[in-house]
């Protein structure tokens, strides 16, 4: 009975050490950036910035189910504003503006993933942002109808890094598929939820963000 119990045990910790495995690899990707300012009741969201990120990972299998993951990533995130108003009564005169605002931001996201299937795994985490730059950039043009090709244009870029604060956390859930030979697509949505304006009083900006991308880990079956 007791050499069952001593295999048995022994089985057991066998099958736990050999589901457990760590796996480094590397990713990149497509980010769609906003950002959402909120004062009392009223809030307003930017238009999305188109951007991107990059980084490595490192995954660590507690079982053949579960697994803890993180990551160090660059992405420049933020948002943009596109604004046009014309005179109705005067057909050419119109005023337009562009902003955009971009954080140069590392990324370490932390998280816990459960597998669906051998190739199939859901996530949820979150997504420690580190700001180490911040920039916006306004061009405004302006056309009066009333002479006719008159247009002026003026742009003014801002380092904005001194009213910024340099932590955005921001918590997600994602999903991600790999083939045999390494090669995985994921998929996930942060929910930004610190406020990034020093000195807003009442008000909080916040940054989300959507990736989407590609990449691979090394070792493995």
């Amino acid at each position: 009975m007791k050499k069952i119990l001593l295999i048995a045990a022994a089985a057991v910790v066998s099958a736990n050490l050999s589901a457990q495995e760590t796996r480094f690899g590397v990713k990149a990707g497509y980010s769609l950036s906003t950002l959402k300012f909120k004062d009392g009741g009223n809030s307003e969201s930017t238009d999305p910035s188109h951007t991107f990120y990059a980084g490595a990972l490192v995954e660590h299998k507690l079982s053949d189910k579960f697994a803890l993951q993180g990551e160090v990533l660059y992405s420049p995130l933020g948002g943009k504003i596109n604004e046009r108003v014309e005179d109705e009564d005067d057909a050419g005169t119109f005023f337009n503006i562009k902003n955009k605002t971009t954080f140069g931001t590392i990324l370490i996201p932390v998280s816990a993933k459960y597998f669906i299937t051998e190739a199939l795994s859901v996530s949820a985490g979150a997504s420690f942002g580190l700001i180490i730059s911040a920039k916006t950039k306004t061009v405004a043009d302006l056309g009066l109808g009333m002479i006719p090709g008159f247009e002026i244009s003026a742009d003014d870029e801002r380092d904005i890094k001194d009213q910024t604060n340099t932590l955005n956390i921001a918590p997600f859930l994602g999903a991600e598929y790999t083939l045999e030979n390494g090669l995985f697509f994921d998929a996930r949505y942060n929910m930004g939820v610190s406020n990034l304006a020093k000195d807003s009083g009442d008000g909080k900006l916040t940054n989300s963000f959507l990736q989407v991308g590609v990449g691979f880990k090394f070792g493995g079956n």
